[in-house]
């Protein structure tokens, strides 16, 4: 006999990181700062990736979307 999952709801929202050394960093960077204010982060999606340049590479921004427990208090 299988467990019953109680069912859950989850927020997603989209944050951009940037970084001047990677996507990965700026997608950590971006990952890091919703930690410190959303609680139960589940996934993150890279959904795009581009950079700021002017002829030269300023900065590297990723795209995400996280999804997280939905709280209803």
């Amino acid at each position: 006999m299988s467990a019953v999952r109680s069912e859950r709801v989850y927020n997603v929202i989209e944050l951009v990181g940037t970084s001047t050394e990677s996507w990965e960093k700026a997608a950590q960077q971006a990952v890091d700062q919703a930690a410190k204010t959303l609680r139960d982060l589940r996934i993150a999606e890279v959904v795009e990736m581009d950079i700021h340049c002017d002829g030269k590479v300023r900065a590297y921004r990723t795209k995400i979307k996280v999804s997280f427990k939905y709280d209803e208090d």
